[in-house]
């Protein structure tokens, strides 16, 4: 399979300016791994990436997905519940302003982020103040602010597309295949309409036990749709074992219960044959798009199986994302693994970033980490965060 530095010619021709600050936060990220990993105890000195989810609320109901989905740990009425605790606008401004010189990366997530109430206009305050400004989006409520969007210059979309339409439309729910391709199509005439490169335009594939036959014909037929990038995520799963091993090791050492896992115990990765899946992602990495097609996490053909069969089994090691990365919870609680905020950091409503990044509970949680058999939780073994950032092992 190809790795995924392939990505990074992509995102760097674009902009000379957002290419010295990626350059910068790359580089910081670099020095958060092999430097103040190995040589501070529980400190660093960089934060290059800062994800917002930004609102518990969504318009889909995914059948895999953590939150909404079957077993969801946010479900329909908790989440009108929770939308109260919603973070104004002002907070988020004050967050990044009290960062001062520094741009970091941010990621924008939710939920879906366009469900924030004011959420363009917020949108357009963090895409000037920061290196890059992504925002991860179902697609569906994208058409009607085409315009808007491209003359703000947003750095990228990251649109999630599972299949096609009836089976994507039985994943993620009656009506979004067409409304991503359209909003697809209104992004990339505004592009063209404004002579403008941005927002870049990729697909995200979550790989699953309904879709994964199909995924090579996905591919194909999004060839014509000027993309930058097709993500395919082999996904996050989880087990009732894995589940209660890591709530047992998060209470003994931290004194926290841990639920948010249960989300991802779904069972959506039961019945994916791993040799059929294998040839349908050698038959993508062979399509030549002309942009490039990532698989996360990059992984030996032979044990795509035991990715999906065996979850106990490490396919990455030593997650070094505390080091240079903090979460924002839609309530303002700040923590270190997106999927899983259970451990609390502290909160952007009482303090800075940069504050939190090196308090005492950080500095608490890095040092287990770092000193826990293969630098990983329990829990960490199929988190999303470490199998971007997590040393390679099969």
């Amino acid at each position: 399979m190809n790795n995924n530095y392939s990505l990074i010619p992509k995102l760097f021709a674009s902009s000379p300016l957002r290419s010295l600050r990626l350059a910068s936060n790359m580089l910081s990220i670099f020095k958060a791994r092999h430097l103040d990993y190995n040589i501070y105890k529980g400190a660093t000195r960089e934060l290059a990436l800062v994800t917002l989810k930004i609102t518990p609320l969504c318009n889909l109901r995914c059948v895999m997905c953590g939150q909404r989905g079957v077993t969801g740990t946010l479900k329909a009425e908790t989440a009108q519940k929770e939308k109260d605790s919603i973070l104004a606008p002002s907070v988020y401004k004050n967050m990044i302003d009290a960062m001062g010189h520094k741009k970091p990366i941010i990621y924008v997530w939710g939920g879906e982020p366009l469900m924030y109430p004011g959420f363009l206009d917020l949108a357009d305050y963090l895409n000037e103040r920061s290196a890059v400004f992504a925002v991860n989006t179902n697609g569906t409520l994208l058409e009607e602010h085409a315009e808007r969007i491209v003359k703000a210059r947003w750095t990228s979309l990251f649109i999630s597309l599972d299949s096609f339409r009836e089976e994507n439309d039985a994943i993620r729910g009656e009506g979004s295949y067409d409304k991503v391709m359209r909003a697809i199509t209104a992004i990339n005439r505004e592009k063209e309409k404004q002579n403008s490169l941005f927002p870049q335009v990729g697909i995200v594939s979550t790989v699953n036990s309904i879709n994964y036959k199909n995924l090579d014909k996905l591919v194909e037929a999004c060839k014509g749709y000027k993309l930058s990038w097709h993500i395919i995520n082999l996904g996050t799963y989880f087990s009732e074992k894995i589940g209660c091993k890591h709530s047992d090791f998060m209470k003994e050492n931290f004194d926290v219960d841990t639920h948010y896992w249960k989300g991802f115990a779904n069972g959506y990765n039961e019945g994916i044959d791993g040799a059929v899946l294998s040839k349908i992602l050698e038959k993508i990495h062979s399509v030549k798009p002309g942009y490039p097609i990532l698989t996360v996490p990059v992984i030996n053909p032979a044990h795509i199986g035991d990715y999906y069969s065996k979850l106990d089994l490490v396919v990455r090691d030593r997650c070094t994302c505390p080091w240079s990365a903090l979460n924002v919870n839609y309530n303002g609680d700040v923590h270190f693994c997106a999927d899983y905020p259970d451990y609390i950091l502290g909160n952007i409503k009482n303090d800075t970033l940069p504050n939190i990044m090196n308090g005492v509970k950080a500095k608490r949680f890095r040092n287990a980490l770092k000193n826990s058999p293969n630098g990983l939780f329990p829990g960490c073994v199929r988190c999303y965060q470490n199998m971007l950032a997590g040393r390679r092992r099969l």
